[in-house]
């Protein structure tokens, strides 16, 4: 049962705050964001909300996964994990909101950082919790391509 507190706990907190990230987003998502080169690759603007929710729900699930895991690295993949979050909303902030595509590319690739090394850690302490987290880093490969192609090519 407190497996299940602890995942609803983070899957509410992740898609919380995905949530209040996108508010950064929305003036740059209708002014800003059309008027960019944007790579032939870039979904159409009503995957991103889904994507990113059944990220945030898998993020959730992963952390989740880790509570009733004690040993020496549990405490640092927490710390990992809130690091990513944090670095995951301040992308939207640089990126969107300040309209930076330089800063959102340099957050981005810490970002990148820190989530290979959250799933590699935590592929070696539970490893359901490190392929929950995979979509994610994968996702997150793709946009830093996005990014990085609009910080270039703008």
């Amino acid at each position: 049962m407190k497996k299940i507190i602890s995942i609803t706990i983070w899957v509410s907190v992740c898609l919380v705050l995905g949530y209040l990230s996108s508010l950064f987003q929305s003036s740059a998502m209708t002014e800003w964001y059309p008027t960019l080169h944007r790579s032939s690759l870039t979904p159409p603007d009503w995957l991103f909300p889904v994507a990113w929710t059944i990220i945030y729900i898998l993020m959730g699930i992963s952390v989740g996964l880790l509570h009733d895991i004690r040993n020496i690295y549990t405490r640092f993949l927490y710390i990992l994990f809130v690091i990513q979050l944090i670095l995951n909303i301040l992308w939207s902030l640089f990126f969107f909101y300040m309209r930076s595509p330089i800063f959102g590319f340099i957050d981005i690739i810490l970002l990148d950082m820190f989530c290979v090394i959250y799933f590699a850690a935590t592929y070696f302490v539970y490893r359901p919790s490190a392929w929950l987290f995979l979509p994610y880093i994968l996702w997150l490969a793709f946009a830093t391509y996005l990014n990085g192609y609009i910080m270039i090519h703008n």
